[in-house]
């Protein structure tokens, strides 16, 4: 499996957009669309929340990838 770091300047990043900020998907809807079918899981959990707080030190897995968030001030 793919590991990848994100470097966030926030308190967290909605899912969605974390999924668009690693390359994991091209637009929102194909987000919203892969999320909402059980694609995602956060912390070990499937989620089908597109919004979802993800938060430092969250881990996600998507499409074959182990996304890691990191704050950065």
């Amino acid at each position: 499996m793919k590991q990848q770091t994100v470097k966030i300047h926030t308190e967290y990043i909605k899912l969605q957009d974390l999924l668009k900020l690693a390359g994991l998907v091209e637009t929102g809807g194909e987000a919203k669309e892969r999320i909402q079918s059980g694609e995602a899981q956060v912390n070990g959990e499937t989620c089908t929340q597109r919004g979802k707080k993800v938060r430092p030190g969250d881990q996600v897995v998507f499409g074959g990838a182990e996304l890691s968030v990191v704050y950065v001030g």
